[in-house]
């Protein structure tokens, strides 16, 4: 992946007037990769917005989870791919927009990857799916645009562009 363009996000007057430093693209990632619970929100066909927790993984720059496609997240990336991904954090938040779609059955070097990440992060909570888990379906990849970051609001908001 290339290293996304980097901005500061727009704030009204008064927010954000003085910030003094950047958050980085490899805390994000970094973030990405170690979380363990992540805020899924996609957009019903009648406008409403759906908000869900997801497990997932973060490898090479997007973001999979599984699930099954006839939950309501999923009917309504059929109508919507757009989606919000956030971490669990107020403080140190980072919120990705982009499209999220089925995958599709993954290769199988990468099904061993992607099944290796979620082993070492989700084992412990009791989920160690095999390489062969989405073979039929069921795994879903979000594709970032852009990306908001802080650690400190009024130092260092940043905006990513992918």
């Amino acid at each position: 992946m290339t290293s996304p363009k980097i901005t500061r996000p727009s704030f009204p007057k008064g927010y954000v007037d003085n910030p003094s430093s950047e958050v980085s693209w490899e805390y994000v990632e970094q973030r990405l990769r170690e979380s363990l619970n992540y805020w899924l929100c996609t957009v019903r066909p009648n406008g409403r917005p759906h908000v869900i927790p997801r497990w997932g993984v973060y490898l090479d720059g997007k973001f999979y989870y599984d699930g099954s496609p006839e939950t309501r997240h999923a009917r309504n990336l059929e109508s919507n791919p757009q989606v919000s991904l956030h971490l669990e954090s107020g403080s140190n938040v980072i919120i990705m927009e982009g499209i999220a779609q089925p995958a599709g059955k993954p290769d199988p070097e990468f099904a061993v990857r992607l099944a290796e990440a979620y082993r070492a992060k989700y084992a412990s909570e009791g989920y160690s799916p095999e390489p062969t888990q989405w073979d039929e379906g069921g795994l879903f990849v979000f594709t970032p645009r852009q990306c908001i970051a802080w650690t400190v609001f009024f130092e260092n908001p940043t905006k990513f562009v992918l």
